[in-house]
């Protein structure tokens, strides 16, 4: 599934996938990839909460291209809603071939982060 579309805002994080990364065919781990996106998804929960956060959930994740070693990889975070004490948080994961300009999106999902307090115990989010 190539995307003709392009992301909103500027990369949370972007790295090269290594071999250490991938199976024996070369492609890149899901889990890899998922961990990536969750980082993304709290830097941009934890900006919005002005603290600490967990992540509570993962809402449809699917994969629709493969990412292999040398591939760039951009991942984005976009809050979406915020509740009393939860962030959600649409990201996406977007591949870049070594040699190549063009980009495609490569899985997206809404992670859900809740804003925790000292004890780890759920607090407010400010609303603002």
């Amino acid at each position: 599934m190539s995307e003709t579309a392009t992301p909103l805002g500027e990369p949370a994080i972007r790295v090269i996938a290594m071999p250490a990364d991938a199976n024996p065919n070369g492609d890149i781990f899901g889990g890899w990839l998922m961990a990536h996106m969750d980082l993304a998804g709290a830097s941009a929960a934890q900006r919005r909460a002005r603290g600490r956060v967990a992540t509570v959930a993962v809402d449809s994740m699917s994969f629709h291209l493969p990412v292999h070693v040398g591939d760039e990889v951009s991942i984005y975070a976009n809050i979406i809603g915020v509740g009393r004490t939860s962030i959600r948080i649409m990201v996406e994961a977007w591949r870049r071939v070594r040699a190549a300009d063009h980009r495609d999106r490569v899985t997206s999902a809404t992670f859900v982060f809740v804003a925790i307090d000292e004890e780890r115990r759920p607090r407010a989010v400010d609303p603002a």
